[in-house]
């Protein structure tokens, strides 16, 4: 391996990719047409799953992560005023049971940190002017902030451009969805009279149009409200302080009083998913790929995401650790699947949240306390909303599934204690049996399985989990062919060393 992987874009997204990469020994160049990073706050929740994720990278960054947001375990529904429900979001099973509160530019700055300590600098002010690919190469031209260019191969390039990415348009593909026809604007302001606490968010449902309080850290809320229909062809400006605080006093509990705005913006909803996330080389990830309601805040979570799964197989792939063709191939189908269900949900909160009919509305307000107090489907939407439910059960990459335990495709959880799935400089698979499964093949792959064979954490039976932590295959106790089997079509190169 000699040519770097060339990722375009020094976001969230962008960050996570070449941080991922360059754990696993990958070299990476990233690059960035802005020349400088944005200090406002953006995006503003990190969601559990991303989190157990991100704690992979074994530097304490999740930890640095949660030490500096604000933890909230509970979300609340009001409607014109009166306070519908309340929805735990610390019931799922995670070490990190709540929705994080970190504004984006913070969250960029310790993504950063912990890719400037591998070594590897965002280069700012430098933009993609084109590209071409063959093969397994692919040759781009980078362009300098003084117009001067470049042209050097690479190993794939990651498009994590943004919506208005220049790599999926230079490709060609259709960006297939629609732009809903309603204005919103959101802004953060210094505040006082919140009747819930610090870690409680609330949405507030109205007749014009909902608002939604989400709490930063003591005194500083994230205020989100729609504005209407459109009317025009670009959202209007944003209102001012006086226009949120009207909205506010019409929507919502009462009593909040806005002191000063730090940030504002105006903005449409763009509900739009690229047809394939994957050409030759080149991969598309995040809003490049995906755009939908900011409903449920999972945007730059489902971003993040899409480069944990492609960052260990294209790492698998380009150190010769594994060369069939179904890793770089499952990216696609995995990372699609998730983003329509995002669009879908976050579409179905979103029109449940604007509805107009006075009756529906009625409706709405009447089901609402009793659905959500039904365990079933509370937990159905802290799974969504937490980002916990995702699963690649229809995954390509998936082997058997034995007995009643957890399918193919479902999320692992290690066991307490235990280091995460994934951790360390090569993406390796973890192997768990129970007591009765014996002695592992010594010719399974030392490069591809970590050495050591963990304890079954519930029953018997062994599993394949992989580098991301979900569950590769499983099978009966001393059936250890299917795992050989497996391990052996990804088609690395064999070396002995796993033990129980």
């Amino acid at each position: 391996m000699s040519d770097p992987v060339l990722i375009v874009g020094a976001g969230p997204v962008g960050l996570v990719m070449a941080l991922e990469l360059a754990r696993y020994q990958v070299p990476v160049r990233i690059v960035d047409a802005m020349t400088e990073r944005a200090t406002t706050s953006r995006a503003v929740a990190i969601w559990p799953r991303t989190l157990e994720l991100m704690e992979r990278g074994g530097d304490g960054l999740s930890a640095e992560l949660v030490g500096l947001g604000n933890k909230v375990t509970a979300a609340n529904m009001l409607a014109d005023g009166k306070h519908l429900a309340r929805v735990p979001l610390d019931e799922i099973e995670t070490p990190y049971p709540f929705v994080l509160m970190l504004p984006q530019s913070e969250t960029e700055r310790v993504l950063l940190a912990h890719l400037q300590a591998r070594g590897v600098e965002p280069e700012l002010g430098v933009s993609l002017a084109d590209f071409t690919q063959e093969g397994e190469v692919v040759t781009a031209t980078l362009r300098q902030a003084d117009g001067s260019e470049a042209t050097a191969r690479y190993a794939a390039l990651v498009a994590c451009d943004g919506a208005h990415s220049p790599v999926r348009h230079r490709l060609g593909l259709v960006f297939e969805g629609d732009t809903l026809g309603s204005d919103w604007a959101q802004g953060d302001f210094h505040l006082s009279g919140l009747p819930f606490p610090v870690n409680e968010f609330a949405t507030c449902l109205h007749a014009e149009g909902p608002a939604v309080l989400f709490p930063l850290a003591p005194g500083r809320c994230r205020v989100i409200v729609g504005l209407g229909p459109s009317t025009t062809d670009a959202p209007p400006p944003p209102p001012d302080r006086a226009g949120f605080q009207a909205l506010l006093d019409r929507r919502g509990p009462g009593g909040i009083t806005l002191h000063d705005t730090l940030w504002s913006t105006s903005f449409r909803i763009n509900e739009r998913q690229v047809e394939n996330y994957r050409v030759g080389r080149v991969f598309l990830a995040g809003d490049a790929a995906h755009v939908h309601s900011p409903a449920g805040g999972q945007g730059m979570n489902t971003g993040m995401q899409d480069a944990v799964n492609l960052a260990w197989k294209l790492a698998l792939v380009l150190r010769g650790l594994a060369t069939a063709p179904v890793l770089l191939d499952s990216y696609d189908p995995e990372r699609r699947a998730v983003g329509a269900e995002v669009i879908a949900t976050s579409g179905r909160l979103t029109r449940l949240a604007t509805l107009k009919n006075p009756l529906a509305r009625h409706i709405r307000n009447t089901v609402m306390p009793a659905v959500l107090g039904l365990a079933p489907v509370r937990h159905k939407l802290e799974g969504d909303l937490t980002e916990t439910a995702i699963h690649y059960r229809d995954s390509p990459l998936n082997g058997i599934s034995w007995g009643a335990g957890p399918r193919a495709g479902d999320r692992m959880l290690p066991a307490d204690g235990e280091p995460p799935y994934g951790v360390g400089d090569t993406p390796r698979f973890t192997l768990r049996a129970g007591p009765g499964a014996g002695a592992p093949p010594g010719d399974l792959p030392a490069a591809l399985v970590y050495p050591m064979v963990r304890p079954h954490a519930v029953a018997g039976g062994i599993q394949l989990i992989r580098p991301d932590g979900y569950l590769a295959l499983s099978v009966a106790e001393g059936e250890w062919a299917p795992i050989t089997d497996y391990l052996a079509r990804l088609g690395p190169a064999r070396s002995k060393g796993v033990s129980a």
